[in-house]
């Protein structure tokens, strides 16, 4: 088994760019699974973990509704956004510049295979890292991602999440608030949830800006203890 990941930050990438790229790596994880089935090959599959940041763009999940999109095309022109159904679970959701995007592309023949674990994993990832920020936030029943003040008024999400799977090869990921520009969210019913709210860690911190490279490095510090990963 490789639990060594390859970890790449894309910067500042279009969303259909990345999406593509993602999707080269996914199959060709995939086309060695099938070959070493069908030939005894015995080759290691590759994992990677790609950090990126989209311009303003709205996803639809594969069983999501189209009706929780709030902008017809030309509104969307004007907010400078784009939108695009993919094949993730999960509804709708927005990306843009201040938000961490996590795509981890594994094998997960490799670590544990179970999306269930999978998906409470990369919660606990962010759990972790938003304890370091002093954050307190939790799972919310029967909605994925990550949330503060669950079961009171003033729940919101900070963190999204989308997975998709194939003979456990895993694609898309999360999406953590971290300088975002909440007045996007305005213009969708976020994860198809009415009268919940969204939040990012610079407002509840109540500073302008807060340093996106050391969330991403307090980040992969606890993907390598919860996935006994050696990230390189």
């Amino acid at each position: 088994m490789n639990k060594q990941v390859q970890v790449e930050d894309l910067g500042l990438k279009d969303f259909k760019e990345t999406w593509d790229y993602q999707e080269q790596l996914f199959k060709a994880i995939l086309e060695t699974k099938i070959k070493n089935r069908r030939e005894s090959a015995g080759l290691e599959t590759d994992n990677h973990f790609l950090f990126v940041e989209h311009p303003h763009v709205y996803t639809l999940g594969k069983s999501g509704d189209l009706s929780n999109l709030l902008l017809d095309e030309n509104q969307l022109r004007e907010k400078g956004a784009t939108f695009y159904k993919i094949n993730r679970g999960g509804d709708i959701t927005y990306h843009g510049p201040g938000q961490i995007v996590g795509y981890p592309i594994l094998d997960l023949d490799n670590f544990f295979t179970d999306i269930h674990k999978y998906l409470r994993f990369l919660e606990e990832m962010i759990i972790l890292t938003l304890k370091e920020y002093g954050i307190s936030s939790e799972r919310s029943p029967g909605e994925t991602g990550v949330w503060l003040d669950v079961g009171t008024p003033f729940a919101r999400k900070i963190c999204a999440m989308g997975v998709r799977a194939s003979r456990w090869v895993t694609m898309h990921g999360f999406a953590l608030n971290v300088n975002a520009d909440l007045g996007y969210f305005d213009n969708i019913i976020p994860c198809g949830i009415r009268g919940k709210a969204v939040t990012s860690l610079n407002v509840e911190l109540g500073v302008e800006r807060v340093d996106e490279a050391e969330v991403k490095s307090k980040l992969l510090k606890h993907f390598r203890v919860l996935f006994e990963a050696e990230m390189v």
